[in-house]
């Protein structure tokens, strides 16, 4: 291992107007004090210590619209169907806001709205909707990783019910299959008519910017190379090396995840006056979609960013469960997600005798593979999985391919860097080798769903053949070399690995690129152009490139100069 330069706060500098705290937030808004307000929150934000900002600057009506909507019950029964009653999979909604409104309740206060004199302020979700027209729009914002963070701790609720003591898992699911959805869906309707933005990720400091800053912001990540803020999560099989080559906290007994683009829930920060202003990094998904995705991309993936990093750490710790994701069929059809996570485990680092599961073994009986799956899980005994699936040696740099409906998963001694299409959540775990959560409970096993996706077929010699280190050379240069390392046919994720020690030059394609630095301490991304400043990226991180920067290159800086170097490079496969 090696001495930390990771970068866990990364930003984008941008002139503008901040303002941090409550008092000075509010001296800001109070000249504005007339007409009709809308504050629309994102799920997950503390309402009560909003409400008193808001409450205290002296409205003549105060309208919390948590009053105008359906009762709980009435929710309960509107969103089952997409809630479900599976402990971690539901389906992506249709609802609206306007869905969770009593219609007489908010007929009669928009009928109010439009009769009313002096200064109201209407707070909460769906404000904007309620207020069809106010004097101001303020939004309170929020990540969704601190949303997790909160709903660990049993601080929020979802909309329009009081599920503070649900466990986390469920927030989850709430959140994903349908509040996220419900919130997305209004703020890329109304982030251009918002006219303040607040953050409200530190509890009792908020932090306020105004729309020609909020989009200042936008407009200067996306001119040039930018990192999303990495979070870092343990793991019932979570390992040590990102401790030190991230440079963590040690006292925590294991890390194993880190999530450094995964933007629908990595934040970004945003630099004004020296101070750092929080969001969520898909709001330069929703308000820069063409020039950070390109229009080929944005033609196939709408408002979604498809390409996702992060690291799993098993170094120290122990095998993931054994998993598969489903189809493109089975993931539209069951869950109504219009694509899967087909992925693929890249070795950053690897100890002696590292393993990665994947493929079955030739000859393999499915129906004796799941009887024997069904039998752990009924029994507690312990499942063979050498019997069935592949175990390969794994070492560093390798790259094992992992379409969907693979049966896979990392062994101990390894730190992966996975790269995959985005439908995060979709993993089918078919075994976790008898231990528990981090809660002291099971985790779900989900062997009904992974048996209708096993793709059978791909067996031990089909694996060797079409699925491990399949390296291409692609072009060299003086100084440097492309490969193609996949990834396989059936995604659309392509992956370059450089190896260099002079600067490579780079170009988008009218498509983004996500790169982690898999050698070298520093090197530096240039524009050959001059058109962003030098943007210096270290050992293990991720950073992305928007469509509309164009040629770029990168070369080793510093201690790396001289050095040999490589980077990993994706992006989505399209025709010109």
């Amino acid at each position: 291992m090696r001495k930390s330069n990771y970068d866990k706060t990364p930003s984008t500098h941008v002139d503008g107007k901040l303002w941090s705290g409550t008092a000075a937030i509010t001296s800001a808004l109070s000249p504005l004090r007339k007409g009709i307000w809308a504050v629309e929150c994102y799920q997950g934000v503390r309402h009560d210590e909003l409400r008193a900002m808001f409450e205290a600057m002296g409205a003549d009506r105060f309208i919390d619209t948590a009053t105008l909507m359906r009762g709980t019950d009435a929710i309960a029964a509107m969103t089952h169907t997409y809630l479900t009653d599976d402990r971690i999979f539901g389906r992506r909604n249709t609802l609206t806001y306007l869905d969770f409104f009593d219609p007489e309740k908010l007929a009669e206060c928009r009928r109010d709205l439009s009769a009313s004199q002096g200064f109201t302020i209407v707070y909460g979700h769906g404000a904007a909707l309620v207020a069809e027209n106010p004097s101001l729009l303020i939004y309170a914002d929020m990540p969704r990783w601190e949303i997790q963070m909160r709903s660990r701790r049993h601080e929020v609720t979802g909309i329009g019910v009081d599920n503070a003591s649900d466990a986390p898992s469920a927030h989850y699911k709430r959140g994903y299959f349908l509040d996220w959805c419900i919130c997305d869906a209004l703020k890329r309707r109304i982030m251009n008519r918002v006219d303040y933005w607040l953050d409200t990720v530190e509890a009792g400091n908020p932090k306020m910017i105004d729309a020609e800053t909020f989009s200042r912001g936008l407009d200067a990540t996306v001119a040039r190379p930018f990192r999303v803020v990495p979070f870092f999560d343990p793991a019932p099989w979570g390992g040590q090396w990102m401790k030190e080559v991230c440079g963590l906290d040690p006292e925590p007994d294991n890390y194993g995840w880190c999530f450094d683009c995964v933007p629908e829930e990595n934040s970004m920060l945003l630099e004004v006056g020296g101070t750092l202003f929080e969001m969520p990094s898909n709001n330069l998904v929703f308000g820069r979609t063409r020039a950070l995705l390109g229009a080929p991309v944005e033609a196939r993936f709408g408002q979604d960013f498809p390409i996702r990093f992060d690291f799993l750490d098993t170094m120290g710790g122990g095998n993931l469960s054994l998993q598969v994701h489903p189809t493109t069929q089975y993931i539209r059809e069951t869950f109504g997600i219009p694509y899967t996570q087909d992925e693929s485990y890249y070795l950053l680092d690897a100890e002696e005798g590292a393993t990665v599961y994947l493929g079955l073994k030739t000859g393999v009986n499915p129906e004796e593979m799941i009887a024997a799956l069904n039998h752990s899980q009924d029994t507690g005994d312990a499942f063979d999985a050498e019997k069935f699936v592949n175990k390969w040696p794994a070492k560093k740099h390798d790259h094992y391919l992992i379409p969907a409906g693979t049966i896979h998963c990392s062994g101990a001694g390894a730190m992966v860097l996975e790269i995959s299409a985005t439908p995060s959540i979709f993993t089918f775990k078919l075994y976790d080798w008898g231990r528990l959560g981090l809660d002291g409970l099971p985790r779900p096993i989900n062997i009904g769903h992974g048996s209708n996706v096993i793709q059978w077929e791909r067996q031990t010699d089909l694996i060797a053949d079409r699925f491990i280190n399949r390296v291409e050379p692609i072009a060299e240069g003086d100084g440097w070399r492309e490969e193609r390392t996949g990834l396989h046919e059936n995604e659309f994720i392509e992956t370059r690995r450089h190896w260099f020690t002079a600067p490579v030059e780079h170009h988008t394609g009218n498509g983004v690129n996500v790169l982690n630095v898999i050698e070298g301490d520093t090197l530096l991304v240039e524009s050959p152009t001059g058109a962003f400043e030098p943007f210096e990226v270290h050992y293990a991180e991720t950073f992305i490139i928007p469509a509309s920067v164009g040629a770029y290159t990168i070369r080793p800086y510093g201690a790396s100069e001289g050095q040999p170097c490589g980077t990993i490079k994706a992006y989505v496969r399209f025709k010109e």
